[in-house]
């Protein structure tokens, strides 16, 4: 697992469609699931799109945690 890829899940925000704004990280169990049925953008969004499916499919949100913590103000 690509650790840039990890950091850009809890920074990136979605460009596009009915969550348009919201991180990566934060776009709901379902929404993730119509990609993986319909078939995932090409490029580096689909890329983590797919991963992030991976980690809500398999209940690893928690992988995020560190990172997210690491993202907030002191």
């Amino acid at each position: 697992m690509n650790p840039e890829l990890l950091q850009l899940l809890v920074t990136r925000e979605m460009p596009f469609g009915r969550y348009k704004g919201r991180l990566i990280a934060d776009l709901p169990g379902p929404y993730l699931g119509w990609f993986a049925r319909e078939g995932f953008p090409a490029g580096q969004l689909g890329q983590l799109l797919a991963l992030m499916y991976e980690i809500d499919h398999n209940n690893l949100k928690g992988l995020l945690a560190p990172l997210r913590a690491a993202r907030e103000p002191r």
